[in-house]
């Protein structure tokens, strides 16, 4: 296709968008508002999956060493926990050491047992794969020298299912938020067109290709897309520029953290431009196509 040709395409496309004023800010509207939709929930759950992977990333195994274990069984027990697969890291924590963590987490009242410490040494394991927890700590059980694995049996197994479930329904809300998009933006693009069918007639009738007829009308469901993708970037943006900056402070020390306003938010307005242009594109080109054989 010549450069002529494409720039007449270009001139035509955006002379269309001024003459047909009401349409096409119909048709950026729908856009907008479906974006924004889009655009936060996508913020929502991208930061709900954020929440959720530190979760079952702070999940642990507490090993019991037994008291009557002396340093070499401690080290046979520690290098069996390396070796197992299924492992990603384990610490050794003495009992004088986990009694400084409660007497620091609970008050100096309890430094009184440092004369007859009652606690046991720990092995503290983190499993590489957080949703295999449950399946390591049945491991270590079975070796000699555990007096208890603690896990949060249980608790642990319906947490991990929650966050699946969480997962998979956000997964399946946003897709089908972008089919609707999709259908309701492809409709309103539908009414333009459908208002301007004698034009492609005509076009049809003197010898015009289908793509010659095509092309305009893509490039104004482009541009449809990016003018509407304007406001829901600025909107996410900002909103989420202030969210942060308001709920991270309170959230230090916290197991959870909010996604980081770079590169997160800059992911985000990309998704949502792509989107927009994609939906406007897909809208013109498939409204279009039935007006094509005359």
């Amino acid at each position: 296709m010549k450069s002529r040709t494409i720039k007449r395409h270009f001139r035509e496309s955006l002379k269309t968008l001024g003459r047909n004023s009401w349409m096409s800010f119909a048709s950026v509207s729908a856009v907008t508002v479906t974006l924004l939709l889009v655009g936060v929930f996508v913020m929502i759950m991208m930061n709900l999956n954020k929440i959720a992977t530190d979760l079952e990333n702070d999940v642990e195994i507490k090993v019991l060493i037994e008291l009557e274990a002396d340093q070499k069984a401690e080290e046979t027990l520690q290098k069996q926990i390396k070796d197992l697969s299924g492992v990603d890291s384990f610490t050794y924590s003495s009992k004088e050491e986990e009694l400084n963590h409660l007497v620091k987490d609970f008050g100096e009242d309890l430094s009184l047992f440092k004369q007859s410490n009652p606690l046991r040494n720990v092995i503290y394991v983190k499993a590489s794969d957080p949703q295999k927890t449950a399946e390591v700590a049945e491991k270590i059980e079975k070796f000699d020298n555990t007096h208890e694995v603690l896990y949060g049996k249980g608790k642990i197994e319906k947490l991990f299912n929650f966050l699946n479930i969480s997962r998979n329904v956000g997964i399946g809300l946003i897709v089908a938020l972008l089919f609707t998009a999709m259908f309701l933006i492809s409709n309103t693009i539908r009414i333009t067109i459908v208002a301007r069918k004698h034009e492609i007639e005509i076009m049809k009738l003197v010898g015009a290709t289908n793509w010659f007829v095509r092309i305009p009308f893509i490039l104004e469901g482009m541009w449809l897309g990016l003018l509407g993708s304007i406001i829901p970037i600025t909107v996410v943006t900002i909103a989420y520029v202030k969210l942060h900056s308001v709920l991270q402070p309170k959230l230090q020390g916290e197991m959870f953290q909010l996604l980081d306003v770079t590169p997160f938010i800059i992911e985000v307005d990309l998704l949502i431009l792509l989107m927009g242009v994609f939906i406007g594109v897909w809208g013109s080109f498939m409204s279009v196509r039935k007006f094509l054989k005359v």
